[in-house]
């Protein structure tokens, strides 16, 4: 398979601006990341050290430039509030597949932030990755993040026994799956452009 720099777009749907991170993202990541509620279905620990937060916007830069994936910084379009983040990651161009995840901050849960957004990269991803199908997974206990894929078309198609722990504890998790044929593109536009790093 042969790799290429994937430009990570910048999108503008009715509420949101989803853009490439930037050093000055550092603070509210870790602020994000070293929550223990936002954190509390993840199968990583929550952050204890601001550096962790400038090694994940490498982490970013880097995936871009080995074309794998584009992790995107969501902004509020009202005030610029940081809202969290949305990722495509596993791009495998020969079998035209990817995988979604996203990390909202605890004070933007319940406004259809994630919905949002994951929308949004999801249709530039179809548009532009030839994707035929995209996959998720989430902690069975994350009902939250469970209605957010089934409301973007997402199936569940199954649970991955035990097959990670999270705070200790082991866990389950949900597959969903979304292929091309049952995408549904957002009513309103969803505006892009592409900024190479």
């Amino acid at each position: 398979m042969v790799r290429m720099t994937l430009a990570t777009p910048i999108l503008h749907t009715a509420r949101l601006r989803l853009r490439p991170f930037t050093d000055a993202d550092a603070g509210p990541l870790f602020a994000l990341h070293s929550n223990a509620n936002v954190m509390r279905h993840w199968d990583s620990p929550r952050w204890t050290e601001r550096a962790r937060a400038e090694r994940f916007i490498a982490k970013c830069r880097k995936m871009a430039q080995e074309g794998t994936g584009a992790r995107v910084a969501i902004d509020r379009a009202s005030d610029g509030a940081f809202v969290g983040w949305c990722v495509l990651t596993g791009w495998n161009p020969d079998y035209r597949s990817a995988s979604l995840g996203y990390c909202l901050d605890e004070a933007m849960w319940g406004h259809g932030y994630a919905t949002e957004a994951a929308h949004a990269l999801l249709q530039w991803a179809f548009d532009t990755l030839d994707l035929n199908r995209v996959q998720a997974e989430t902690d069975t206990r994350n009902v939250a993040s469970a209605r957010v894929l089934e409301k973007i078309g997402f199936m569940r198609e199954g649970t991955l026994r035990e097959d990670c722990v999270v705070n200790g504890e082991v866990s389950d998790s949900w597959v969903f799956g979304l292929i091309r044929r049952e995408w549904r593109p957002a009513a309103v536009p969803i505006t892009a452009r592409e900024e190479r790093r």
